[in-house]
């Protein structure tokens, strides 16, 4: 974890990134399907829940087009190692490639090493990385 990040603040984006998202289904009219340029996937494991994966259509700085990103990927510490995050990847691409994106991106803490090699072997490569200066 960077130093001017905890821990709860991490878990506290992404819990509010996912609350949204099930807000938004709740909404009187707005149908249980949701929008189409977002989805979201539950895997379980054993039949119990294991992770989700949140996806969103974000619009590329570079060639203003849009494209799919994987905003959340969380799996449950007892699911971990079974291959929970890699499926999840791997429906995410599908996802992206239903909606004819061109590419599928996600971040990723450059302190989480664990996370980056499951990425990479999945295909991910870099391609920049943000710099902070904490003041």
């Amino acid at each position: 974890m960077p130093a001017w990040r905890s821990k709860d603040e991490l878990v506290a984006g992404d819990r509010r990134a996912l609350e949204e998202w099930f807000a938004a289904r709740l909404r009187p009219g707005s149908g249980a399907a949701g929008s189409e340029d977002e989805a979201m996937y539950i895997a379980e494991l054993d039949g119990q829940p294991a992770g989700c994966a949140y996806l969103v259509t974000l619009v590329d700085y570079f060639n203003q087009r849009p494209h799919a990103h994987l905003s959340v990927l969380a799996v449950n510490e007892a699911s971990e190692g079974h291959g929970v995050g890699s499926a999840l990847l791997e429906r995410s691409a599908e996802w992206a490639r239903e909606q004819q994106s061109d590419r599928l991106t996600l971040s990723a803490l450059v302190t989480n090493a664990r996370a980056r090699a499951l990425y990479e072997r999945r295909g991910f490569a870099g391609e920049y990385i943000r710099y902070v200066l904490p003041l």
